[in-house]
């Protein structure tokens, strides 16, 4: 078991890569990550865990964690990345008099 030390927010361009099929993988932006540490305390690890809140050795999902990778935000989101869905944004109210 392990537990977690510190969780800070992703600055962005992380992606983590996952493995869907032999030649089928999706990346996704990493939300935050996490540091991890073994119930013992004798080892540490960070993780990265993506918007759809999967993260390596989660055992939630049929996909393989293949890495994480970073591209510069003006250079636009990786080949393989899955669109995210659109944002709504509530009308605002306006007081009637």
């Amino acid at each position: 078991m392990k537990r977690i030390v510190e969780i800070v927010p992703a600055r962005p361009g992380w992606y983590a890569r996952w493995r869907l099929a032999r030649e089928d993988t999706r990346c996704y932006p990493v939300s935050l990550w996490a540091l991890l540490e073994a119930a013992d305390g004798t080892g540490r690890e960070v993780i990265g865990v993506d918007c759809a809140g999967q993260w390596p050795g989660d055992g939630g999902t049929d996909a393989e964690f293949v890495r994480y990778l970073f591209k510069t935000p003006d250079s636009g989101p990786p080949e393989d990345a899955e669109p995210m869905p659109e944002v709504r944004r509530a009308r605002p109210v306006v007081p009637t008099p």
